[in-house]
């Protein structure tokens, strides 16, 4: 299970990343704590439907892209 975390972590880091955007910038457009999103990236965390959905419309990509691997 860890492997898809960091799998979905690491396409939501490159793509905030391409964004210019930092973590806490990714907190403040999605509601969601700065160390929740630096976890989900380290794949620490495994993130629900919902703040996955809250991820990709702040960051303005396609689900399908972040699950893309």
């Amino acid at each position: 299970m860890a492997g898809i975390n960091k799998k979905v972590g690491s396409a939501i880091r490159k793509t905030r990343q391409k964004k210019g955007w930092s973590q806490e910038k990714l907190a403040l457009e999605t509601g969601l704590h700065r160390a929740y999103i630096g976890q989900i990236e380290r794949g620490e965390k495994n993130i629900g439907l919902v703040n996955l959905e809250k991820i990709a419309k702040a960051l303005r990509a396609k689900l399908k892209d972040l699950l893309d691997f």
